[in-house]
């Protein structure tokens, strides 16, 4: 049996989408969907992954429970995929909770811990047990021993070890977390407290089999669809560093799909850096040390779950998804607004607000694109309604933020931005110091965002971050600055 790859995992998360797509198009939706996983291994087929047929089976068939956007821990083992598809049709509203968890894929990892090699030489110096603060390490019989009831896991003794002889096993989703929201349960299998989750969707991309899955509303917005609703598409400012092509070929491309319209999130970011801005003056104005952006809906999700003593200084400036999907429903109250995300965190916001009704991933688009064999390069050209400006379209990019604020401040008050590129367990201990002493030394406007590289390197993208940047820079080089 061999270890799926992140990228053999997300190929066979697209091929699932796409052949979902195709049986909602098809006249048979529910059968079609009840024969993917014997389409996609028939019998007597190769068996790449694991170590039968069957099993492989009922992995692909849990993956597309996830597809339909239903909760595999919900679904009975004896529930045919043609029920569940029905069960996903009469769906009035995503799922609240936009993660799964695949108890069939799930590896069942060795705890994870801090353990001697046999490369220990029992050196005389003993670095290890004067690294150890909680007394867990000590040599015996000339070899280092930890005591597991006293060990933290802190991994100080395998950094002093000369010989590298002490390892860490780490279990990759949890140790991805920046929030300890996923552990194993009695089984010994991955499950995520809700209660703790702040949708990053870190354990998505860190586990190598795959068994974190996001559940997609693509269902959800094809049956609007088809309804004959007038349809928006919403797409986040990093979605013009994904695919090979211009931003208005993207545009075409995308109302082929049978969007009414196309919107640019970006429109709704001229409105966030205005109003950022101005609230950064009026804090500073009134005496606050510092303020944090409000952007990154992972961030917010932490606030509200864990750091809640940050409330103060974040700012209370709404997000361009909000800005923008509070245009379009103004303009049109009856459309329906689809947000294209690069992240799973904006899942969770759009449940919390009700002008955003629905949120697609950039891998769901691209396997839309192929489903319906849409070339966007070969596209022609369509244009926006308003061309948004080079900051705004900046904001998929880490200090984005914080250099759209300061664009628009005079000299003597502009902002020292501090910037935190991903959260992690070091940076969110970081915040919350600065929170409890009421001042970060190192800048007075803090910019968050949960993924390292800003939302381009968001969980939910298909590009290549170095790539992405250049394609990005390119369609920001040419837009025109945000007027002062």
């Amino acid at each position: 049996m061999s270890m799926n790859t992140p990228k053999q995992t997300s190929h066979l998360k697209r091929e699932i989408l796409v052949r979902l797509i195709r049986a909602y198009l098809s006249d048979n939706f529910e059968e079609n969907t009840r024969k993917i996983p014997y389409d996609m291994r028939p019998k007597g087929s190769e068996v790449p992954f694991r170590c039968c047929i069957h099993k492989e089976r009922a992995i692909l068939r849990d993956r597309v429970i996830a597809g339909l956007g239903l909760s595999i821990e919900e679904a009975e083992d004896s529930e045919l995929l043609s029920e569940l598809a029905s069960k996903a049709l009469e769906r009035t509203e995503p799922e609240e909770n936009p993660l799964t968890v695949l108890h069939t894929a799930c590896q069942g990892c060795v705890p994870s811990r801090i353990y001697v090699t046999d490369l220990c030489q029992g050196c005389v110096a003993r670095p290890c047990e004067s690294a150890c603060k909680f007394g867990a390490i000590k040599v015996e019989n000339g070899k280092s021993v930890i005591d597991p009831s006293k060990c933290k896991n802190c991994g100080m003794c395998a950094q002093v070890c000369p010989y590298q002889a002490i390892a860490k096993i780490i279990v990759p989703c949890e140790n991805a977390c920046p929030v300890g929201a996923i552990a194993k349960d009695e089984n010994g299998l991955a499950q995520i407290d809700f209660e703790k989750c702040i949708s990053c969707g870190k354990c998505v991309h860190a586990c190598p089999f795959g068994a974190v899955h996001k559940k997609s509303q693509i269902i959800d917005i094809l049956k609007v669809m088809k309804e004959g609703k007038k349809v928006v598409a919403m797409p986040a400012p990093a979605i013009m560093g994904q695919l090979p092509c211009t931003p208005k070929q993207l545009k075409t491309a995308i109302l082929e799909l049978g969007f009414s319209d196309v919107i640019e999130v970006a429109e709704g970011a001229d409105i966030t850096t205005r109003n950022e801005a101005a609230e950064f003056v009026e804090r500073m104005e009134k005496g606050d040390k510092f303020m944090t952006t409000s952007c990154c809906a992972g961030y917010n999700e932490l606030v509200e779950k864990h750091v809640p003593e940050l409330k103060p200084f974040r700012s209370e400036t709404k997000t361009p998804a909000y800005y923008t999907a509070e245009m379009v429903k103004k303009e049109n109250p009856d459309a329906v607004t689809v947000f294209f995300s690069p992240c799973v965190a904006k899942r969770r916001e759009a449940m919390q607000n009700p002008n955003i009704d629905y949120v697609l991933s950039f891998e769901e688009l691209g396997a839309w694109f192929i489903a319906l064999n849409v070339q966007v390069a070969e596209c022609d050209e369509t244009a926006f309604r308003k061309e948004s400006s080079a900051q705004a379209r900046n904001f998929a990019v880490t200090a984005g933020v914080a250099n759209a604020v300061n664009h628009l401040l005079d000299d003597d008050k502009k902002a020292t931005p501090y910037i935190v590129d991903g959260l992690n367990k070091q940076s969110i201990r970081d915040l919350k110091k600065f929170a409890k002493n009421g001042v970060c030394e190192l800048g007075n406007l803090i910019e968050v965002m949960a993924c390292p590289g800003g939302c381009l390197g968001g969980t939910n993208t298909i590009n290549a971050y170095k790539p992405a940047v250049k394609q990005l820079t390119n369609y920001v080089n040419e837009s025109p600055d945000l007027e002062k």
